[in-house]
């Protein structure tokens, strides 16, 4: 198959694409490269797509509407999987029209894309974060996810509204992949394994907000792409038992599918750094912080509908993918 992968020198992206690759598809890439992290890093996962006769890469912000309509027009691909986003809540706060322009003007002009140039299938990602202030446990696609605490969560539950619009208007297929704490080789600086191996290896301590009482469902990269692209293979069709009076969020009577992707299996903080810890061989120096603006305090996926759809679920150990993105970070930075 053709497919493009918006934000292909991101993380996921960048993962996403040597996979698609290596079976043998045709991959088009886009990436605005912006500097909200290190864009060296960024060009640096474009190296390892841009060996492969597969794979072309094109130098485009998903906000560009014109530029966004020629591609789609002069490509005509045959699935869609949308990675491109503004990432982080904490720097929503700061940003927010990064945002917007980002996350709900880029998606539209993705849809578009899509609509006009009869993709067959559009996987996009969304967020743990939609779960917001949502206390149950672990979070099910069936609950609502009505009540954001960051704009970063609240743009990511636009775009699966919006998704089910063209999904109902449209008849266009569309899965929103809800990502859990995704860690790994080529990860992103922002995210906290980056940060605090950084820190420990460089004597640096780190800062552990809520004082460590925070529990996250770290997701092996290997397991996200695995989820990614079995969720696009199989295209979102109606659900036959969907009841409008009950108005289940997960599904619907248009080819609308959301899913949790994580590893069902919430860590807690400090345990995560104790693996970190573990894999560099050598102890943080830890600066306990009350929470910040935007966070929650856990989460934890429940990934039943997922297996139930393709037949996966993730499971990588954490010691096993930390001791993995240790061994990349140290490599990488050379130290």
């Amino acid at each position: 198959m053709k497919i493009l992968v918006t934000g292909a020198a991101g993380f996921i992206g960048m993962s996403t694409a040597l996979r698609l690759l290596a079976r043998g598809d045709e991959v088009v890439g886009i990436d605005n490269l912006n500097d909200y992290y290190e864009v060296s890093l960024k060009e640096a996962r474009l190296a390892q797509l841009q060996p492969h006769a597969n794979f072309r890469f094109i130098k485009l912000d998903i906000a560009d509407r014109p530029g966004i309509e020629k591609l789609f027009a002069d490509e005509k691909f045959d699935r869609v999987i949308h990675l491109a986003a503004q990432a982080g809540v904490r720097y929503s706060i700061k940003n927010p029209h990064a945002y917007v322009d980002s996350n709900l003007v880029g998606f539209v002009n993705i849809l578009e894309g899509c609509r006009h140039n009869k993709v067959q299938h559009l996987v996009y990602a969304s967020s743990s974060s939609v779960y917001g202030g949502n206390t149950r446990m672990p979070f099910s696609e069936h609950d609502s996810v009505d009540h954001p605490v960051s704009l970063y969560a609240a743009t990511k539950k636009a775009n699966e509204l919006m998704a089910h619009t063209y999904s109902h208007l449209y008849g266009l297929p569309t899965t929103g992949l809800r990502f859990f704490t995704v860690y790994g080789p080529w990860g992103r600086p922002d995210m906290s394994p980056f940060l605090f191996a950084g820190a420990i290896l460089n004597d640096r301590a780190i800062d552990v907000f809520n004082h460590g009482n925070m529990q996250r469902d770290f997701t092996y990269i290997d397991d996200i792409v695995e989820g990614v692209i079995r969720t696009m293979d199989r295209v979102a069709e109606p659900n036959p038992g969907y009841v409008p009076d009950e108005a289940d969020p997960a599904t619907s009577n248009v080819p609308y599918r959301v899913f949790n992707i994580g590893n069902n299996d919430p860590v807690q903080l400090l345990d995560f750094i104790g693996a970190i810890e573990t894999g560099i061989g050598k102890k943080a120096e830890k600066r306990l912080l009350p929470m910040q603006d935007g966070d929650v305090p856990a989460t934890y996926a429940d990934t039943a509908l997922l297996n139930e759809w393709v037949g996966f679920a993730p499971s990588t150990p954490i010691q096993e993918g930390v001791n993995r993105f240790v061994t990349w970070y140290r490599d990488y930075y050379k130290l």
